[in-house]
């Protein structure tokens, strides 16, 4: 048994080496040397702070940077505008998810537009887009501010209770509950209640669950995620996502109990639709598109259930972590947070109306300043992954010079290659954001200091990465943004916010979502603990 396996591990061994020598094309690339030929430079690059490692690597060796992956395999670490542009713009679907990234993502939330590839993609993005315009997402933002108003009684209620003006909140946990409710009334026209009540089964599978499953894993992990993106066929890599491991076991948790809502969900909306009753959510939209009779309108049943699951996380788990790290640099940059106050208050007092629309928002620009900043800085997610289907060449946006010296205006990119795309860099580039990219400045946004250019525009709003971009941005980027000006306004009028001791211990952890957790607590979870008092 054992030679036989030896005669196996070296035959793959040999089979991957060969793979190595056909990508020549980015080996001679410059980057970083590999600790280890087992695990290469991949433990290094994950393991730390979210971006932490991109950042540090591009000052050293520029936007395009060749990484080692376990053994020896080249891959890429990207930032240049012009080559993301070309993968996400130019090369439509010639650019997958690696295949790890994809079962794992389709374990949690079931084969909807995160899992779905190609055509797949393409028709359920068609589908699912119209209950994403602009119009039906303005309709929802009285439903925001009204969780947004419901958090802060609570957060008032904590205050009272100490006899004082003040109390440190862990403010990331009744975050993600109000935002929760407000993407269940918004997207569903349903009460999840969490808000009220964290010990729904829904409320408690979604806590904790993207560290829980994509927090920073094992090296050998990480070795089963490369070959599982790289060197094993997509059935086998499915198969691995049944194995009783503890990520796993959450993920299968959250599909299991949220595709439990979905059905009823989906029950519900059905017979309201044979009464010849619709509602304005999003759901019941996709429940309407889904009887109609043209096929290119509908979705298999799994896939409308995974649809709900996917604008869960989308919706709430993402915009958590957003509100969270907008919150710390208000704490952080006092003057920025009097500021915001300042034009907040003034606009609500010359308004004087109970309920406040998207147009409201439009007109206080260091509102929407201080929302883009806090996505540039802080974007949700740090990486996209992306898988070369074909051969193609990268255009790059300044040349480069690999490793023997040779002058590189563009880069050819085998059948294969994987792309760390660095949304976290991207997000930094001091030709785009300004020299002082690598600071939290509300104001580049009102001072001109931004300059798009459109051959290198990447992302859906403000030129950001942050919502990714092409084919393969986020449907819901306007939800989100509704729901980041609804609750930052609520906040910034009500309370202050300030440091605590602990803030230097605050960590950007990867975990899928960029989260903040505290350094030597990570197995606490998501932690961002500020002193809240009201605002005079």
């Amino acid at each position: 048994m054992f030679p036989t396996f030896a005669l196996l591990f070296v035959t793959f061994l040999l089979y991957q080496l060969s793979r190595r020598s056909l990508r020549v094309s980015i080996a001679r690339l410059r980057g970083p040397v590999s600790p280890s030929f087992l695990y290469g430079y991949i433990p290094t690059l994950v393991q730390d702070q979210a971006g932490a490692k991109d950042f540090q690597l591009q000052g050293t060796y520029g936007d395009v940077i060749r990484i080692r992956a376990p053994l020896g395999e080249n891959r890429l670490l990207l930032m240049d505008p012009k080559a993301l542009h070309h993968i996400f713009y130019n090369s439509g679907y010639r650019y997958s998810k690696p295949t790890g990234i994809r079962v794992i993502l389709g374990a949690v939330l079931g084969p909807g537009l995160f899992y779905a590839e190609g055509e797949d993609h393409r028709r359920q993005r068609n589908i699912v887009l119209p209950g994403f315009g602009s119009r039906e997402l303005r309709s929802f933002v009285p439903i925001f501010c009204s969780y947004a108003s419901r958090m802060t009684a609570y957060w008032r209620s904590i205050i009272a209770a100490d006899n004082s003006d003040s109390a440190v909140i862990e403010v990331t946990s009744w975050i993600t509950r109000a935002l929760l409710d407000a993407t269940g009334e918004a997207a569903f026209d349903y009460q999840f209640g969490s808000l009220d009540n964290s010990e729904t089964d829904l409320a408690k599978a979604y806590a904790h669950m993207a560290l829980n499953v994509f927090g920073v894993p094992s090296k050998l992990a990480l070795l089963v995620l490369c070959a599982m993106d790289s060197w094993l066929p997509e059935s086998v890599s499915q198969f691995l996502t049944n194995i009783p491991v503890p990520r796993l076991n959450v993920a299968r948790n959250v599909n299991t109990i949220s595709t439990k809502v979905a059905k009823g969900l989906v029950d519900d909306k059905q017979a309201l639709l044979l009464e010849g009753k619709s509602n304005k959510d999003i759901m019941s939209l996709l429940v309407k598109a889904n009887a109609s009779e043209d096929r290119k309108k509908k979705l298999p049943e799994n896939e409308l259930w995974a649809q709900m699951n996917t604008i869960i996380v989308a919706g709430h788990e993402t915009t958590t972590n957003a509100l969270a790290w907008t919150l710390l640099e208000l704490a952080r940059h006092p003057d920025v947070q009097t500021k915001l106050r300042t034009e907040v208050r003034a606009y609500l007092r010359k308004r004087a109306v109970s309920e406040l629309t998207a147009d409201d928002f439009d007109s206080m620009p260091y509102l929407t300043a201080v929302v883009k900043e806090s996505l540039r800085f802080h974007p949700t997610l740090h990486h996209a992954y992306r898988y070369a289907c074909e051969d193609d060449v990268l255009p790059l946006s300044q040349s480069i010079i690999d490793v023997d010296g040779k002058v590189l205006t563009e880069i050819p990119i085998p059948k294969g290659t994987y792309v760390f795309c660095s949304i976290a860099a991207y997000n930094r580039n001091k030709e785009i954001f300004g020299v002082d990219a690598d600071l939290y400045n509300p104001e580049r946004w009102l001072e001109g200091t931004v300059k798009p250019r459109n051959d290198t525009s990447i992302g859906v709003y403000a030129n950001l990465f942050t919502f990714i971009g092409g084919k393969r941005s986020c449907t819901g980027w306007r939800f989100a943004l509704l729901e980041m000006h609804a609750f930052v306004t609520e906040l910034v009028n009500g309370f202050e916010f300030k440091l605590t001791a602990d803030a230097h211990r605050i960590r950007r952890e990867p975990c899928a979502v960029v989260t903040p957790t505290l350094e030597g607590e990570v197995d606490k979870g998501p932690q961002l603990k500020l002193k809240v008092k009201i605002a005079s």
